[in-house]
This record gives structure tokens, C-alpha cells and sequence, in this order.
């Protein structure tokens, strides 16, 4: 089989203005289709703006939305995972990935984690997701594609979960501001610590797609990149401006990775232990 071309796209958001959005997303999907590229992933909340979720009864859209679906007829033959506020029954709203394919949407995962502490408030605007779904493509069924949003891939059960279900790859949606969680955190460094240990621990690439730019008073620091299951870097940004992030992933490096150390195996075991406290007396 042929390498599985994937992308980061390391996008700058307009806050709030969906009609700005869409053109980029266009011209980006345009560029990674000449480039070959089969799965092109967008940041978090990419079609709305870090800060959406206070304004999400007017940007929020229906999985099923004119904009979606004219967005997915864009994307043949190539997949995009691209960032929106949902608006699900009975009014409720969600922090949203949706994956868009041949005219359709085909997939969409809402935020598990959502993220309320430091300068960011989702839980504030936004439902917890409840659903931990993966999916496959025509072009190559072996990659199962699971798309965790941001904070999802700080919780060690969600992406222990994920890999236990037989992810292969995952496409990471983020939206990482400097100063998002304190000053005494450094954003950047433990984003590298966090990739780097999904995907040495579980032979598990990951497609990390962080925005750049500013809002309210935030700086988006990028660093998108591509992970591969060693753990290694097989393409990063070096710059924080807007930019595609491209490389091939063989699904033969990860078979042997898995066979090699078979942690995702051995995991899957653990599953069965029982555990307690003992009173010692």
C-alpha cells in the first residue's frame, strides 16, 4: 500500500466570522489536494474562533448545515477534520469536530474535556461530549481515525480508551494559547511531552493541528506537527504564521511498533484486574 499523506493545517481564525472561515478552510483543502494529501486536519473550533461559545446562539450550526455540506463538496477525494459549535436537539451545544468527506459528513466527535480553568471557560457554554467513535476511509481502511479535541488528549482514560478500541491514527484538533493555562505553565513544552507519550506508548501517529494569531488578549503559538508511533517528529512548523504541515505515514511502522512493544496488548488485559482499598488495622 501506498503512504497515507496527512496535514496539519496551522490556520489563523477570524472570531466569529463563519464566511471568512469557510474561504480559508477552501484555500487550504485546495493546497492539500495538489499536495496529495488524504487527511487534512483543522484546529479546534477552526470555522467559529477560540472563543465562540459565548456567541454560540449565532455561529452555532447543525451537523447537517448548508455550510457543512457545501464545505464537504469541496473536499473529494481527500477528508477534512474541521472545528464548529454544535447545535444538537432540544438547543443543546457542543464543542464539535466534524470530518468531511465526498459531499458528507461523516463523522463529528464533541469535546470530552472540556477545558475550565486558567483563561479558558468551556465548560461554561458548552455539553460534554459522550461518545468515543472512530472511523475509517475508502482509501486506506486500516488507518481507524479517532479525533480527540484539545483537552481530550490530556485525559489519560480518553486516549486509553481510544487506543484499547483500535485507533491507528489520531487526528488532534487543537486551539493552545500561550497564557491559557497560567504562567507557570509552559503551553508548548507540555504539548510535546503529551504527543510524544501517545504515541510512543500506544505505536499510535498523531496529526497535531494547533491555530495561530491572536484573541482576546491570547496568543495562538502553533507548533502544528505530525507524530509518528515511535514517538518521533516527522514534520513540525518551525514559525507562527499560517501553514500546511505535510507528511507520509506507513501503516507498516506501525504494525511493527505494536509488535515490537506491545503495550496496546498488554493494556487491553489490564481491563480485567479488580481492585479495592484494604483497612489495615
Amino acid at each position: 500500500m501506498k503512504p497515507f499523506i496527512v496535514a496539519a493545517a496551522q490556520t489563523e481564525t477570524v472570531a466569529g466570522d463563519l464566511a471568512a472561515n469557510l474561504a480559508a478552510h477552501r484555500r487550504f483543502i485546495d493546497e492539500a489536494r495538489g499536495r496529495g494529501v488524504q487527511l487534512l486536519v483543522f484546529p479546534e473550533l477552526s470555522l467559529a474562533g477560540h472563543s465562540a461559545g459565548a456567541d454560540a446562539l449565532r455561529l452555532a450550526l447543525p451537523r447537517n448545515a448548508a455550510a457543512l455540506l457545501e464545505l464537504a463538496e469541496a473536499c473529494s477525494p481527500l477528508a477534512a477534520v474541521v472545528g464548529f459549535v454544535e447545535e444538537a436537539a432540544g438547543a443543546q451545544f457542543y464543542n464539535s469536530v466534524a470530518t468531511l468527506y465526498a459531499g458528507r459528513v461523516v463523522h463529528v466527535h464533541r469535546k470530552i474535556a472540556l477545558a475550565t480553568y486558567g483563561r479558558l471557560d468551556d465548560g461554561k457554554h458548552y455539553g460534554h461530549g459522550a461518545r468515543l467513535d472512530q472511523f475509517t476511509l475508502p482509501a486506506d481502511p486500516r488507518w481507524q481515525i479517532a479525533t480527540p479535541v484539545c483537552a481530550d488528549l490530556w485525559s489519560p482514560a480518553v486516549m486509553h480508551r481510544l487506543a484499547c478500541d483500535g485507533a491507528t491514527l489520531c487526528a488532534a484538533p487543537v486551539s493552545s494559547a500561550v497564557e491559557a493555562v497560567g504562567d507557570a505553565f509552559d503551553n508548548p513544552r507540555g504539548w510535546d511531552t503529551v504527543l510524544r507519550a501517545h504515541a510512543l506508548v500506544y505505536g499510535l501517529p498523531v496529526v497535531f493541528a494547533n491555530r495561530v494569531g491572536h484573541e482576546n488578549g491570547l496568543r495562538f503559538w502553533g507548533g502544528s506537527r505530525v507524530v509518528g508511533p515511535r514517538g518521533e517528529t516527522l514534520a513540525q512548523s518551525e514559525s507562527a504564521r499560517e501553514e500546511l504541515v505535510v507528511a507520509p505515514l506507513d501503516y507498516e511502522a506501525v504494525r511493527a511498533v505494536r509488535f515490537d512493544l506491545p503495550t496496546l496488548r498488554d493494556a487491553r488485559g489490564i481491563h480485567a484486574l479488580e481492585s479495592g482499598i484494604v483497612s489495615v488495622s
